[in-house]
């Protein structure tokens, strides 16, 4: 498309130039499109570099400025400007152009905004809620200026209007590189622009650097400027690297995050990301909270007002909470966090569309800003020169006067008169005969001899600084460092490097309350709230009862253990609760074998696996778990032997040096070794555990996990025996051994216990 944009008549109609021709329907199609996106392109979506507005932008600030209403103006209606700008400059819709002119009067849409407005011009929370433009009240803000004080010193090219009955500026003379200041957005044909605002003051420091050092590179600029800087003060935790890189091509995207802060069980969000409403974020937080998908939330609360622009507050269960990885769940699913895409595509001095870096933007509007400030140089230095030269013509005259009013009273023709006598050109002899009787005084001789010394010194000055670039880079460094010391304020929108947002899953926002889970002898599961539970009184179903309950907490995985030596898992949270009857197991898995066993805990907890032909292994929670519904074969059962339940052994693997294990074979035989002796294993048949001697018909019976300095009470029909510490060194041994047997009348154990 770049052989449409013809810096001699880009919008030139091929089209119209052949009516009288025979085009075929694709030929005119064509040319029509690309006409229409030339239009597009060039007039109404893509700033300009040199004073960083739109078209309609443009024409609304001159516009003003020929209204006068300046920043020490009255208040006008809104109407009236609208009406000047479609009538004189913007043949387009009102709705459109007013609808630019409240964009440049919002603080929280433009970092600096040009229009300085009276009445109702929408909020943060709904932008477009202003009103019409026959109730608001408009006048231009103070930095305005720099687009208007030089308008009248020859500094611009002007063209004609749309219906050529009037002039306006093709470009305002910025005296700053606004199109950083303020950013902008437009979609054309074809392309986009998407520029953030920037701060004033890192903004010019950046073109006084560049002034310094043309050749600066562009991490040096960055140095000065090292990122945007947004109107509503949230943070930007894009990396250093990365705010280099989209310097560096002119393309990428950056993150804005919501200011926020702790206080009890409240957060208090104070700044939220660029054009985000705070309403929209208590939307997106609602709608969550009643899928009740935040359980930890227990209310919201729009707190804003004057004085506070936003103030969103949200109330926690608990202080115990946390609110680290719960902010960073909302930054991940509501618009707390927000991506902006950068695409630094503006027209050029050339008038051609261009994504450029920063280095080439910076030096492109200081060439822009040289040929203003020397077309202004020019003009002035011009205007001196015919005031001298009328200052000659004043002069000549004094010296001659007695001749001068000798004509004067004699000729008929004093003008032709005088440049007949005098040296006097046309302008000379007209400024002599507007002369006054007054100004023939001594004094007013020597006033003017005066000014002529003054405007001589005045000249030489301009022409000196026209024949030298380096007093022509002074005088807009001198511009720039005025404007810096008269708008400059301090930055906004902190620069924070943070850890990338992750929303947290279904388990994690459930929190991590206590549960009981229970499993029927046929098979019906359920978990109740807190440990503080009777299972084996609950409800069953007729001819049903208690089999197997385990501890833990709802975000967690409980495994189950068939006799096979398979592994299942399922989601505690999901469940059914403990009021109702549960839910039969085969409906979520397909089992090989009974169930002989529950584990629940953390997912680094340590579990022994074991078989009744005493061989077993440790092994960890997360090791068991799987998410096939046919299960996994975790522990390998020798034939004639069967799986027990799986013991807990320590929920960290730190702790086992403090356990012992427990093992007491169906002949009565007890072993007791520390759990280190344990093999740890993810899968397989283990290692032996006990020695089963050479009876077939013994087995491994029970195996129990005893902690440090405890006791153990064995249970034989109506007889038991305590064992307590110093008692279990008799039966203490190394894994493997064959134990020591347990007195007569108590070897046929049914039941154990912890002392």
């Amino acid at each position: 498309m770049s052989e449409i944009f013809s810096t001699e008549n880009p919008v030139a109609s091929s089209v119209l130039a052949t009516q009288n021709e025979s085009l075929s329907v694709r030929t005119y199609t064509e040319n029509a499109y690309l006409d229409y996106s030339m239009y597009v392109i060039l007039d109404r979506a893509l700033p300009h570099l040199g004073d960083g507005l739109k078209p309609v932008q443009r024409r609304i600030v001159y516009a003003m400025s020929e209204l006068r209403l300046s920043a020490q103006a009255k208040h006008k209606k809104s109407a009236r400007t609208v009406g000047d700008v479609l009538g004189k400059y913007h043949p387009h819709g009102d709705a459109a152009c007013y609808e630019a002119m409240v964009l440049m009067a919002q603080p929280f849409s433009w970092r600096y905004p040009l229009i300085d407005g009276q009445g109702n011009w929408g909020s943060a929370d709904d932008p477009k809620s202003f009103a019409a433009m026959r109730y608001t009240e408009a006048r231009l803000t103070p930095l305005s200026e720099i687009f208007l004080s030089e308008l009248y010193q020859g500094a611009v090219d002007w063209q004609a209007n749309f219906d050529g009955t009037l002039k306006e500026p093709k470009v305002l003379p910025a005296c700053l590189p606004s199109l950083l200041l303020n950013g902008s957005t437009g979609i054309a044909v074809g392309m986009a622009t998407d520029i953030p605002p920037h701060n004033l003051q890192e903004v010019v420091q950046a073109c006084l650097h560049l002034l310094a050092h043309p050749q600066a590179s562009i991490a040096e600029l960055c140095q000065y400027l090292p990122a945007p800087d947004y109107p509503t003060g949230a943070e930007l935790i894009t990396s250093k690297e990365d705010m280099l890189r989209i310097y560096e091509t002119g393309r990428g995207s950056l993150k804005l995050r919501a200011c926020w802060r702790q206080d009890g069980n409240e957060i208090i969000i104070e700044a939220l990301p660029y054009q985000v409403s705070g309403a929209r974020i208590l939307e997106q937080i609602a709608t969550q909270m009643q899928a009740k998908k935040l359980p930890m939330l227990v209310d919201l609360r729009d707190e804003s007002d004057h004085q506070h622009p936003t103030r969103l507050v949200l109330i926690m269960k608990s202080t115990r909470t946390d609110v680290q990885t719960f902010m960073a769940h909302l930054f991940a699913t509501t618009d707390l966090e927000k991506n902006y895409r950068v695409n630094l595509n503006m027209i050029g001095l050339n008038g051609r569309p261009q994504v450029k870096n920063l280095r080439q933007y910076l030096s492109e509007w200081l060439e822009f800003r040289r040929q203003q400030v020397r077309k202004r140089l020019q003009h002035k230095l011009s205007q001196i020169q015919k005031r001298l030269h009328i200052l000659q013509g004043l002069q000549i005259a004094f010296d001659h006067l007695n001749q001068v009013l000798a004509l004067l009273c004699e000729e008929n023709h004093p003008l032709d008169a005088l440049q007949a006598h005098l040296p006097l050109s046309e302008a000379q002899a007209k400024a002599v005969l507007e002369l006054k009787l007054r100004q023939l005084a001594r004094l007013e001789v020597q006033k003017l001899q005066q000014e002529q010394q003054q405007l001589s010194q005045e000249a030489q000055q301009l022409e000196d600084q026209l024949a030298s670039s380096q007093a022509l880079d002074k005088v807009i460094a001198q511009g720039l460092r005025h404007w810096q010391q008269t708008f400059a304020d301090a930055r906004r929108t902190p620069l924070v490097e943070r850890q990338q947002a992750k929303a947290l899953t279904e388990v994690e926002l459930i929190g991590a309350d206590p549960i009981t889970v229970i499993l029927s002898a046929q098979g019906w599961i359920r978990a109740a709230k807190s440990h503080d539970i009777d299972a084996k009184n609950l409800s069953y179903k007729a001819g049903d009862g208690f089999a197997y309950a385990a501890y833990g907490k709802n975000d967690q995985q409980v495994v189950l253990v068939d006799t096979q030596g398979r592994t299942y898992s399922l989601a505690a949270h999901t469940l059914p609760s403990a009021r109702s009857q549960g839910e039969p197991i085969s409906n979520r898995l397909k089992l090989e074998g009974a169930i002989c066993g529950l584990a629940l805990g953390p997912v680094h907890s340590q579990w022994a696996l074991m078989s009744s032909a005493g061989y077993g292994f440790c092994c960890t929670l997360s090791e068991m778990t799987t998410k096939q519904r046919n299960g996994k074969a975790c522990l390998k059962v020798p034939e004639g032997a069967h799986a027990l339940a799986p013991i807990l052994l320590a929920e960290h693997e730190a702790d086992l040096a403090n356990i012992r294990v427990a093992l007491i074979s169906q002949q009565g035989y007890l072993l007791v070794f520390p759990a280190q002796q344990l093999t740890s294993m993810s899968k397989g048949k283990g290692q032996k555990l006990l020695d089963l001697g050479a009876q077939t018909d013994d087995c491994l019976l029970y195996a129990l996990a005893l902690p440090a300095q405890a006791g153990l009470r064995l249970h034989a029909g109506k007889r038991h025996l305590s064992l307590q510490d110093e008692d279990l060194a008799t039966y203490q041994g190394n894994r493997g051994h064959r134990g020591h047997l347990l007195p007569r009348g108590l070897q046929k154990v049914t039941h154990l216990e912890i002392l």
